[in-house]
């Protein structure tokens, strides 16, 4: 496996573009600058396309996610619009009205059959979408799609809001001696805590967590429930594993098309009538090159790939979170079962006192224990040892130990902390279960950023 350019145009058969529509208006709040920063996306495939999707399980949920959530249990989609600077989102009738304009007007301009589009917002909550600026956006990006680097750039840069970067990767790997690509974008900086599923319900063992969203593609053949399984595993050990400020959004969304032109037979090409004028092409699903066993070693290498593109692009969230100066990945250990080691470190991840002792660079394990003492896990006082060390080294610097201050100099663990990354490693003795979360410190800079100022609706956030 390794890394190349082109994130969603990198698998072969997609194209993607990015324009500038105008859709943040005055009022919507802060984020990226209103400029001419592009504001709408389309990702293509040439062939129909296998799709599998999670989805945001807070109760309140955006328009687009509820049509997404209808339409990916169809097992096949072709289209990707999205929009940033507004999230449709809490309203009502005429939003979900919108969102389903949003993916009809695209199948439209593409010449695609109904059905085949799927749609994402993200913005300030509560405003209704601009749509002709949505329609003459879906034109003019229809327009400019391309398969280059730059255009999938450009694709990367019209989802963003309060980023200060573009996000996106791919790689290359063996698959069936072919050659496979996937390829991603996402964007997300704040109300960063995903905890998204395939059908959007929150599974009673999932803690509640702007908005995060990823869009991938592969060149990959693969069966419609062996993709929803590779995507359920790789979003259960990436994006549902980050945190910046512990609130879930109502648009979190993760989404990925696979169109199998890696694998692609030409002689189960055939030609499809209803897109003779577009020159399109329809496929005949060639099963014998199809991924569908989930223990095979065919999917366990695409399922090793996805997931490493998917935590890369989940890592790229914290680092560009709002305000954020510290990346901590927070690891424990040693907990009686796997909901207890991830409530032990979702605690501490969004405890604001321990976050703040990030951003100071101060070590200071009692906000840690402390965190630990009030999680839903269960915490033996004498028991716990907490130590830092440099991001993935074994060498840690244990400043608690049994629940007792370790000798080691202040100063040797306020240096261990002064990093920008590093590890924090809880050890809580009582079984065999663990957890990772990777989080961000609390700063100054967030708050001013999200406060906002009421005499200027510009600088409100989402």
């Amino acid at each position: 496996m390794r890394h190349i350019n082109g994130s969603v145009t990198a698998p072969l058969g997609f194209r993607a573009s990015g324009v500038f529509c105008d859709i943040k208006r005055l009022g919507t709040g802060k984020g990226s600058d209103k400029g001419n920063k592009r504001d709408l996306a389309l990702i293509v495939s040439d062939l129909p396309a296998t799709v599998a999707g999670m989805f945001t399980t807070n109760q309140v949920c955006a328009a687009p996610v509820k049509v997404c959530l209808s339409r990916v249990k169809k097992g096949s989609a072709q289209a990707i619009v999205v929009n940033s600077g507004n999230a449709n989102a809490c309203t009502g009738r005429q939003g979900f009205a919108d969102a389903l304009e949003m993916a009809r007007f695209a199948e439209k301009a593409l010449g695609l059959p109904a059905g085949s589009a799927l749609v994402g917002s993200t913005g300030r909550i509560g405003l209704t979408m601009p749509m002709d600026n949505v329609r003459s956006g879906i034109i003019e990006a229809a327009i400019g799609l391309g398969h280059t680097d730059r255009h999938a750039a450009q694709a990367a840069e019209a989802i963003i809001t309060s980023d200060t970067r573009v996000k996106q990767t791919a790689v290359e790997f063996k698959l069936g001696g072919q050659t496979v690509r996937i390829g991603g974008i996402c964007k997300g900086a704040g109300m960063i805590q995903p905890g998204m599923s395939a059908s959007g319900k929150r599974p009673a063992a999932m803690p509640l967590h702007a908005t995060m969203l990823c869009f991938l593609t592969t060149d990959a053949a693969i069966h419609p429930k062996a993709l929803q399984a590779a995507l359920g595993q790789a979003v259960a050990t990436s994006f549902n594993r980050i945190t910046v400020d512990g609130d879930m959004s109502t648009n979190d969304t993760v989404l990925i098309l696979a169109n199998g032109m890696a694998a692609r037979n030409p002689k189960s090409e055939i030609r499809n009538p209803k897109s003779e004028v577009s020159g399109q092409w329809s496929v005949v699903r060639d099963q014998r090159s199809e991924i569908r066993s989930q223990g095979s070693e065919e999917f366990k290498a695409f399922q090793k790939a996805l997931s490493h593109v998917c935590l890369e692009l989940a890592k790229m969230i914290v680092r560009d979170g709002e305000g954020v100066s510290r990346f901590v990945t927070l690891r424990v250990n040693g907990a009686r079962s796997l909901l207890d080691a991830d409530a032990a470190a979702r605690a501490v991840a969004n405890s604001a006192l321990v976050k703040t002792s990030w951003h100071g660079g101060d070590p200071n394990w009692g906000r840690i224990i402390d965190a630990l003492g009030y999680s839903d896990a269960s915490i033996v006082e004498g028991k716990v040892d907490i130590g830092y060390s440099a991001p993935g080294s074994r060498k840690v610097l244990w400043a608690l130990k049994k629940g007792q201050p370790t000798k080691v100099p202040f100063r040797a663990l306020c240096s261990a902390v002064a990093r920008k990354e590093f590890d924090l490693h809880i050890q809580l003795n009582l079984g065999r279960a663990g957890a990772v979360i990777y989080a961000a410190d609390l700063t100054e800079d967030y708050v001013s950023f999200n406060k906002g100022d009421v005499s200027d609706p510009e600088s409100l956030g989402g």
